[in-house]
């Protein structure tokens, strides 16, 4: 990286570490909606005899199966290039859907079986600040939920180039404000892997609250939530066979409590 560069990055580092807020002590989750639903954008119950055409493969492995959407995760452990073959990097199955929102509410049926992780994520691809133009999103866990503004955070450029850093401790700092734009819920009771449970991921200027059968199990503020052109949705499995029901998305505007 040179000079130039590196003072982009520690002006960008800078500027994130005042917007950035600690997940050390976690913010109390609203027990109402933060978001007004507006029209509906979009819905799917998987039982038509072909795929809306709306979605789209990002990382296979994905099916139309009995009436619901499964993904499996094939890349699951990383390989190094070998045999004339490039290396392959281990990563969740994603499936796309191009509906652009703002603030919107999304709701989908969510039954583990194997897998281990599931999440709604929201992305831009014009945007160039973060890798792939991930955004934000929620994760759902059998045991927690996670909420991460990955934009100034975890696949944030600036931040992952200063990770690389061979000053010790600006690689900490990069860490340290990684930690600072995510923050994890524990669940009061841990999600039984054969059950449905209804998923609904809120997001509202810089706010995004999570619910799970209604009930509120996570929230969140961030920067990079608030970001206003969020042009794809997409759903993730990490481990084996996560299967998705009856999404739907909704246009919405903030709530006023």
């Amino acid at each position: 990286m040179n000079t130039r560069s590196l003072l982009t990055a520690a002006c960008i580092l800078t500027c994130l570490s005042v917007r950035g807020g600690s997940a050390a002590d976690l913010p109390a989750i609203p027990a109402e909606s933060i978001a007004v639903k507006k029209e509906l954008l979009f819905s799917d119950d998987f039982q038509g005899a072909e795929p809306n055409k709306l979605w789209h493969r990002v990382v296979p492995t994905f099916a139309f199966e009995n009436g619901a959407l499964k993904g499996t995760q094939t890349r699951d452990m990383d390989i190094p290039a070998m045999d004339g073959k490039p290396a392959v990097q281990a990563h969740a199955a994603v499936h796309g859907l191009s509906v652009p929102t703002k603030d919107s509410v999304v709701e989908v049926k969510i039954r583990f079986a194997g897998a281990r992780m599931m999440d709604v994520e929201f992305d831009d691809r014009n945007y160039t600040g973060s890798h792939y133009g991930h955004l934000c999103r929620a994760q759902v866990y059998l045991d927690r939920v996670v909420i991460m503004d990955e934009r100034d955070g975890s696949q944030n450029e600036a931040l992952n180039a200063l990770r690389k850093d061979p000053d010790p401790a600006k690689r900490e700092e990069a860490n340290r404000i990684r930690a600072q734009h995510q923050a994890s819920f524990p669940l009061a009771a841990r999600l039984e892997p054969e059950k449905w449970y209804t998923l609904v991921v809120e997001t509202a200027g810089e706010a995004m609250r999570v619910t799970l059968d209604g009930k509120p199990v996570a929230y969140f503020k961030s920067a990079g939530i608030g970001h206003p052109t969020k042009s794809k949705i997409e759903i993730g499995v990490a481990g084996k066979d996560g299967y998705f029901d009856d999404i739907k998305v909704w246009n919405a505007e903030p709530a006023k409590h």
